[in-house]
């Protein structure tokens, strides 16, 4: 409220430009300016690996180790009925494509270890099996706790613990 107008409309300016800039990747759904997303165009990367992740802060967390060198996908949620938000509602037809499409070897599930985090991951793990071998992440993280909040140690760890999801 102290700030000066000049600095209230530049910082308003500046959200206004982001929101009207920023989108989704068309391949993972990561937050990106363009429509293709930097960790998408890199050839570099494996394109026979695919993380998933519920939202673009966890790609962030995980890619803060620079552990993983595969791409990622990005489900924008996870399954909760209580929320009222069902598998229709995230971007799992998009990666079942994906993985069906793309020669994908792997699927490491990357989500939160909590009841809504284990229901989407069993869902997943049901749907790309046929696909895909599919891993989970270890738990090295403490459940009902956020991947976007976990140390950079604590990712690798479960990066490198991951289990087949039979």
């Amino acid at each position: 409220m102290r700030q000066p107008d000049e600095k209230i409309r530049n910082f308003s300016n500046a959200l206004l430009n982001a929101h009207n800039q920023v989108g989704q990747c068309q391949q993972c759904f990561h937050l990106t300016a363009s429509k293709i997303c930097e960790i998408c165009n890199n050839i570099e990367r494996d394109k026979t690996l695919i993380c998933v992740v519920a939202d673009s802060r966890d790609l962030l967390a995980l890619e803060r180790t620079r552990e993983y060198k595969g791409k990622y996908h990005v489900l924008g949620g996870l399954i909760s009925p209580m929320d009222g938000i069902g598998p229709e509602m995230i971007e799992i037809t998009s990666l079942i494509q994906r993985v069906d499409k793309n020669s994908i070897k792997e699927v490491i599930l990357a989500l939160t270890p909590s009841v809504e985090g284990d229901t989407t991951s069993l869902y997943l793990a049901k749907l790309l099996k046929p696909f895909a071998k599919v891993t989970r992440i270890a738990y090295g993280l403490p459940v009902g706790s956020e991947l976007e909040y976990a140390d950079e140690v604590t990712l690798s760890r479960a990066l490198e613990g991951r289990i087949n999801m039979d």
